[in-house]
């Protein structure tokens, strides 16, 4: 056993690498798309450290060119989840006995493992294939942000560690030691976000918890490689378990297991109220009340007032609505734009989205690439036909769709004279911005008018020069946004800088990126000493009638 009081390295947040024209990286990024393009992976299960293959398989596609198959996937059926959960529950009691600081590093190394050539360029170029990112979104993503987990992550979980209860005078230890939950985490990810995918179970597992990954069916081959990062790292055979598959076949089985000791989500929003739902109605079976920390949809916004800078506020919306598709639950979805800027505003808008590229992210001169499946882009096209049969709405640029190659979806900007019009209200994950009118004389009123339209409270943005202006938004959206940009557009929270996360029907805001996040995954246990215990039950009170 080593004697040593350890300190994990103070973090700072990873570069992020520009891949300009001519640059070492691109070169080495570019090489790997080629490589990983010209062969179909095998994907299996992996439960244990052991590869298993069901036969019942799924395909990996690209979104851009969805006849280009990445890789086979096996999906997991009820008799690998039972197996993933008694493996799990096996690989616990060693995991949880291990110094922190052994598990802090492994999670170092994987952090370390990312910033090199091949880890990195082989994460950034799965999720520009599979999830259709341009090179500076997958940076920021599979590469920054998941290194920054790593390593803040580790740190946040010293500083867990280093709280400790007071002491009285003399005659006593009091102790606090953070057990890790009993039983085993289900981490359910999304599509949109490697770093996610890859800080879900991991955040648990590095408080001492064994998990179950079930990567979203759209992202598998992103995921499948985070696990072999995860296992070159050092992660050991049994503590994360790789299990893709449907939601049914492998959350029904998760849910019924009495060992469920929480639930660690990002999603949408019925997904995960039904498993909240769930885990209500059978409560009475589990071992411990599952911890459930979710992140869920947003219906986020840009609030401009009249003082605010229209070049400031057309950058913010190009960015903020339309990077990545829209597929962010940070996105900017909905905007509240005075009348005396609207027409200069609108010209600006108009002006920039007739530049912005759409295409292969192969072609790093594009700014937005395909939409993730044919489910999506039915859905996007299906809100963009209701706007374009509607009379109290109208599609200033864009509104054309195409998934002969790729699902594409120009970028779309709507204005509508109804505040309360179905794309000002609803989620719709993509690449559709509706803003809405007023009166500059009713800024407050619309103010509140933000605030009661969607039921979500992620992110939201002000923009203004006047500072009473932007101290009145701040104080009447105090709950709308669990992250409020001044000033910025309402995406690209950093690890250390903006924890992650938000209320109302958007989650838990447990906060990822964050020591928040991790004290969920702990169950504290007091430990009191007594150095002098008493030899007489009497007190002093007791010696006079």
């Amino acid at each position: 056993m080593s004697n040593g009081i350890f300190s994990v390295p103070f973090p700072s947040n990873d570069p992020i690498r520009s891949y300009a024209p001519g640059s070492r990286d691109k070169e080495i990024l570019k090489k790997r798309m080629v490589e990983l393009k010209s062969q179909v992976l095998d994907i299996p299960i992996i439960i244990g450290g052991k590869e298993i293959r069901t036969g019942n398989t799924d395909k990996c596609v690209m979104p851009h060119n969805h006849k280009h198959v990445l890789g086979n996937y096996h999906k997991a059926s009820k008799v690998e989840v039972d197996l993933a959960i008694e493996t799990a529950l096996k690989a616990r009691d060693a995991w949880a006995e291990m110094a922190w600081n052994e598990r802090a590093a492994i999670f170092l190394k994987a952090a370390d493992l990312l910033t090199t050539d091949f880890w990195r360029s082989t994460l950034n170029a799965a999720t520009m294939l599979s999830q259709s990112k341009t090179a500076f979104q997958a940076e920021i993503d599979a590469a920054c942000e998941l290194v920054d987990f790593f390593r803040f992550n580790a740190y946040y979980a010293q500083q867990i560690y280093e709280e400790q209860p007071l002491h009285s005078p003399e005659g006593q230890w009091n102790r606090m030691e953070y057990r890790p939950l009993e039983g085993f985490v289900f981490a359910i990810a999304p599509f949109n976000f490697t770093s996610i995918a890859g800080n879900l179970p991991t955040s648990p597992a590095l408080m001492g918890n064994v998990v179950l990954m079930k990567p979203a069916s759209s992202a598998v081959y992103s995921g499948y490689w985070l696990m072999k990062l995860f296992m070159e790292a050092g992660v050991p055979d049994g503590v994360i378990n790789f299990v893709p598959g449907s939601g049914s076949q492998v959350g029904n089985p998760v849910m019924a297991s009495p060992h469920l000791a929480g639930i660690h989500f990002t999603g949408s929003t019925p997904v995960f109220q039904g498993m909240w739902r769930t885990i209500g109605n059978n409560i009475d079976k589990y071992k411990s009340y599952p911890r459930i920390v979710g992140e869920t949809g947003g219906k986020d916004f840009i609030f401009v007032h009249k003082s605010a800078d229209v070049d400031v506020v057309a950058t913010a919306i190009v960015r903020g609505a339309f990077e990545f598709q829209g597929q962010k639950c940070s996105a900017a979805s909905r905007g509240y734009i005075p009348k005396s800027m609207w027409n200069k505003l609108k010209g600006k808008l108009v002006s920039t989205l007739k530049t912005v590229k759409m295409g292969d992210p192969e072609d790093f001169t594009n700014f937005m690439n395909a939409v993730i499946d044919k489910g999506a882009f039915e859905t996007i096209s299906g809100y963009i036909d209701y706007i374009k049969k509607a009379k109290d709405a109208e599609i200033v640029f864009g509104g054309n769709c195409d998934d002969s190659v790729g699902y594409f979806i120009e970028p779309t900007l709507v204005v509508t004279t109804n505040p309360n019009f179905k794309t000002m209200e609803e989620e719709i994950f993509g690449p559709v911005f509706t803003l809405f009118v007023y009166d500059d004389k009713k800024y407050k009123e619309t103010l509140n008018l933000c605030n009661e339209t969607s039921p979500y409270a992620l992110t939201g943005a002000i923009f203004a020069k006047d500072r009473n202006a932007v101290q009145l938004a701040n104080k009447i959206l105090v709950n709308a946004a669990g992250n409020f940009y001044i000033n910025d557009k309402p995406t690209g929270a950093v690890v250390g800088q903006q924890p992650f996360g938000g209320g109302r029907a958007s989650g838990t805001n447990d906060k990822a990126g964050s020591y928040l996040n991790l004290i969920r995954w702990v169950s504290p246990r007091t430990i009191k000493e007594n150095f002098i215990p008493p030899t007489d039950f009497t007190y002093p009170f007791m010696g006079e009638k």
